[in-house]
C-alpha cells in the first residue's frame, strides 16, 4: 500500500479578508503537492476556503455567524474554490475530485465505510481528493466545528501515515507569536498533555474557524491512531517537501506507539451519542481500571432517548465523561433494569439481549 498523506489547508492560507482567494498561493501549493504525489504518496487535501470565497462575492466584511448566511456564502464560494484548484493542478497534469462531507457521514457507520471506499477508489486512480465540510447543508447538530477536526477524522478514516496542518504561523509557540514576537517555537511534542493544550488556547481568524487550539485537538486525535502530525507554515508550501525529506519544519507531534483500533477510533471521535448514562464509582473502576464491561447494576441514571446499538456517553457521579459505547438496551428498557443484577433482566423485561449494558469490545475509555 502506498503511503497516504493528508494536508489540511485553512482559509487564512488560501484567502485574505475582502480579497477572495489567493490564486498565487493555490498554484504554489498545487506545485508542491504534485511533487509529493510524484514521490509515491497518495495525497488527500482537506481544504477550507468556500465561505471565504463566497464572502468576497457577497461583499461581506466579516465571517457570517448566522449558519444560513454561512451556507449561502459556501454555496457561492465552493465552485470558485474548486475551479481554482482545478486550474492549478491541471498545470502539473494532476486531476482532482471534490468530496463534501457532514458529521453524519462519519457518525453513521455505513456512510463512514462508504466515504472511505470512495476516497480509496479515487486514490487508486491517481486522483487527488479535495475534501471540505458541506457547509451548504450542514446544521449545528452535524457540523464538524472546523476543518482541523475534519482533517484528523479523514486521516484516521483512510489510515494515513501523516497529517500536515498548514497554519499562518510556523508552528506551536510557547506564546502567541502575533502578540510576543520573541516567543520560542516548540519543534517537537512527545505527548499532547494538558500543558500543551493550555499553551495553544485561543480563537480563530476572521476568515477561518479554528485557531491553534483546534489544531492541537486535531493532532491529539490523529496521534492516538499512530499518525504523525506536523503543523507548519502554509505560506511556505515548499516546506511540505522538506517535511517528507526528513527536514522537519514547524512543530512535529510524535504518534502514539499503542494506537487505538480503527473501530474504537470511530466510536470515540465520530459516532454521535444519543444519550448518556451515569455510573457509580464501582462501575467506573471496573471499566476504566479493570477492562470490564458495563453491567446494569452499575448504572444510576439515564438521560436522553436512545435505541439498541446507539452510541451513549458514560458519566461518573460528577458528570464527567469517562467512556463512550454502543448500548445493548433502549433508554426505556435501561430505566427498568438499571441497578439490577443480570439475573433479573429477563424477568423484568421478558427477554434478555445481553448480560452487559455495554460490552467492553463496544466501549472506548476517554
Amino acid at each position: 500500500m502506498r503511503k497516504r498523506f493528508v494536508i489540511k489547508i485553512g482559509s487564512n492560507i488560501l484567502s485574505h479578508e475582502l480579497m477572495g482567494l489567493d490564486t498565487d498561493i493555490i498554484r504554489s501549493l498545487a506545485k508542491n503537492i504534485s511533487k509529493i504525489s510524484s514521490m509515491g504518496y497518495e495525497v488527500v487535501i482537506v481544504s477550507s476556503g468556500a465561505v471565504a470565497a463566497g464572502m468576497k462575492k457577497l461583499g461581506l466584511k466579516s465571517k457570517p455567524g448566522d449558519i444560513i448566511l454561512k451556507q449561502a456564502a459556501a454555496a457561492i464560494g465552493q465552485s470558485t474554490l474548486m475551479w481554482a484548484y482545478e486550474k492549478a493542478f491541471a498545470e502539473y497534469e494532476h486531476k482532482i475530485a471534490q468530496i463534501l462531507l457532514t458529521g453524519e457521514d462519519f457518525s453513521d457507520r455505513k456512510k463512514y465505510i462508504n466515504s472511505k471506499n470512495t476516497i480509496i477508489t479515487l486514490l487508486s486512480y491517481g486522483i487527488i481528493p479535495v475534501i471540505n465540510e458541506n457547509d451548504t447543508v450542514t446544521t449545528e447538530e452535524i457540523k464538524f466545528g472546523d476543518n482541523d477536526n475534519l482533517a484528523a477524522l479523514v486521516a484516521i478514516l483512510i489510515e494515513a501515515e501523516r497529517l500536515v496542518i498548514l497554519s499562518d504561523v510556523d508552528g506551536l509557540y510557547e506564546e502567541n507569536p502575533k502578540v510576543n514576537s520573541k516567543t520560542r517555537l516548540i519543534p517537537y511534542v512527545e505527548e499532547i498533555t494538558s500543558d500543551i493544550e493550555n499553551i495553544a488556547g485561543g480563537t480563530g481568524s476572521a476568515v477561518g474557524t479554528g485557531g491553534m487550539y483546534s489544531k492541537i485537538l486535531a493532532a491529539k486525535k490523529a496521534v492516538s491512531h499512530g499518525i504523525a502530525v506536523s503543523i507548519t507554515n502554509g505560506r511556505k508550501p515548499e516546506l511540505l517537501i522538506s517535511i517528507l525529506e526528513g527536514k522537519e519544519r514547524g512543530t512535529f507531534f510524535k504518534p502514539c506507539k499503542e494506537k487505538i483500533s480503527h473501530r474504537k477510533g470511530w466510536l470515540a471521535y465520530s459516532s454521535r451519542p444519543k444519550g448518556a448514562i451515569t455510573i457509580d464509582a464501582g462501575a467506573v473502576k471496573a471499566i476504566t481500571g479493570m477492562g470490564k464491561s458495563l453491567l446494569p447494576t452499575g448504572i444510576i441514571n439515564i438521560e436522553g432517548n436512545f435505541e439498541v446499538g446507539d452510541s451513549v456517553n458514560c458519566l461518573n457521579a460528577d458528570g464527567k465523561r469517562v467512556a463512550k459505547g454502543l448500548i445493548n438496551y433502549s433508554s426505556s428498557d435501561m430505566k427498568k433494569i438499571m441497578r439490577k443484577k443480570t439475573s433479573e433482566i429477563e424477568k423484568i423485561l421478558g427477554y434478555k439481549y445481553s448480560d452487559e449494558a455495554i460490552h467492553r469490545d463496544n466501549m472506548v475509555i476517554l
